[in-house]
């Protein structure tokens, strides 16, 4: 049953992607958006759901280390995993407001959340509000100053569908992501408890693969149909909604306390690192571009994170 559950999770959580791509798009064109500004906020959004629906029940549910190695490892997933993945799969041309906005907002976000609780181990209510406060002012600013200044790509080629059709994909796509992150995240759990893992190690690898399978999906599917600014945007996006909106949200209903000090001695630092990381990447070696290179090193990292993890 629990092999079930996940092979109907993968499958809803693909088909979920594609219908986020569809509304995304339609956005975009109807609305006069860039697409990177779209797969920043709408797409990053929706494909994090299913980290905030995780962290909010395991942190009321008092699995703090549940949701803290889902958002930390899904951080660590999305670059290591998901962004090596589509590099490999085609190359990425990095648009300037990358390096501006972009990566210095992710990385203030995870700065920020580390000096949040490293120290007292807790991520308290006002630094919830602090943080979702700081996403509503990123939000604003990305939606009125990073419109006009992104280049936009030519999107002749997109056909304009009525609105409501639009947020009709966004629906069901959304739906769609919710419940195969739901029976995923049920069979993975299910499985693992069997072998008797900590919850630490099961929110870092099995819960935070599971709930960056939406990105992948959106991303993979985004780049196979050339929509490549919606696919990086996605995934800077979904870190900073990560740890912004999921962690800020989940320490306002309750606040969040680590349980094993391994998420704080060495899972943090993965994850700020892999996030540096990615700023020498987009320069070396081929001046703002991610190409199969580049994939390499990021799964190399994440295969040896995952490793690590498991063999301690």
């Amino acid at each position: 049953m629990n092999a079930l559950f996940i092979v109907i999770g993968l499958f809803l959580l693909i088909i979920g992607g594609n219908w986020l791509l569809k509304a995304a798009v339609g956005f975009s064109v109807v609305l006069k958006i860039p697409k990177i500004v779209i797969g920043m906020t709408v797409v990053s959004f929706a494909t994090s759901l299913p980290e905030l629906i995780v962290s909010v029940k395991s942190a009321l549910n008092g699995h703090a280390d549940l949701a803290l190695g889902n958002v930390m490892g899904s951080n660590i997933a999305n670059l290591g995993l998901v962004l090596a993945i589509i590099i490999l799969i085609s190359t990425i041309k990095i648009e300037k407001g990358f390096y501006i906005t972009d990566w210095p907002v992710m990385i203030f976000s995870s700065i920020l959340f580390y000096i949040f609780i490293a120290f007292d181990g807790i991520l308290q209510r006002y630094e919830g509000i602090i943080l979702v406060s700081f996403l509503v002012i990123f939000l604003i600013f990305l939606l009125k100053f990073q419109k006009p200044a992104v280049v936009e790509e030519s999107i002749e080629d997109d056909e304009e569908v009525p609105l409501y059709k639009d947020v009709l994909f966004l629906a069901i796509g959304g739906v769609a992501l919710w419940g195969g992150s739901e029976l995923l995240i049920d069979g993975a759990i299910g499985i693992a408890t069997k072998f008797n893992v900590s919850e630490r190690i099961i929110g870092i690898t099995i819960i935070s693969v599971g709930t960056s399978i939406p990105e992948l999906a959106a991303s993979v599917i985004a780049v196979l149909k050339k929509e490549k600014a919606i696919s990086l945007g996605n995934l800077i996006g979904s870190n900073v909604f990560n740890i912004l909106a999921v962690l800020g949200i989940t320490s306002i209903i309750t606040p969040i306390k680590v349980v094993d000090q391994g998420l704080l001695t060495n899972d943090i630092f993965w994850m700020l690192g892999i996030s540096f990381l990615i700023l020498p990447l987009i320069f070396v070696p081929v001046k703002m571009k991610l190409s199969w290179k580049e994939g390499v090193i990021l799964l190399f990292l994440y295969v040896t994170f995952i490793y690590r993890m498991l063999i301690h």
